[in-house]
């Protein structure tokens, strides 16, 4: 397949991602997680205790919409905001051991999921295309690259 004959990204990536989602679902429900929530878990049980600003920059959602997931989150004991010693307006927001098993339990499910998909191609391909997610996933702002560039 030429690069002129090969379906867009999008259309390529968009029923793949599709189903990824629904086979998260029953993961999740089983585990009493939203996608936020479970992104919220994912973001503090792999990273550095983080301020809700920085945590929603790096989930890339709104600030004010993870607040009520956050609120949840809390109230269940996964969790802890506490504080910020440097400015008292500020909220450190940290995972708790539950909220870790809540985490790894929920992961374990979705990879396993992931597992089955990644299975339908050979070794080399999986190593090549998970690499090439995580670069692309990583770019801090694809949609910017993707646009065209004024040359005026």
């Amino acid at each position: 397949m030429t690069t002129d004959d090969r379906p867009d990204l999008a259309a390529m990536l968009l029923w793949l991602t599709r189903a990824l989602i629904d086979a998260e679902e029953p993961v999740l429900a089983a585990n009493d997680l939203t996608m936020w929530a479970y992104s919220v878990l994912t973001a503090l049980a792999t990273g550095p205790t983080r301020t809700q600003a920085a945590l929603a920059r790096a989930i890339r959602a709104d600030k004010t919409r993870i607040i009520p997931v956050l609120d949840d989150l809390q109230e269940r004991g996964l969790i802890e905001r506490q504080p910020d010693p440097a400015d008292r307006r500020v909220r450190l927001l940290a995972i708790t051991p539950a909220g870790r098993r809540a985490f790894a339990r929920t992961r374990a499910g979705i990879r396993a999921g992931e597992e089955r998909v990644l299975a339908l191609l050979p070794a080399a391909d999986r190593r090549a295309f998970l690499r090439t997610l995580r670069a692309l996933s990583d770019v801090d702002d694809v949609a910017a690259i993707a646009q065209p560039r004024s040359t005026g």
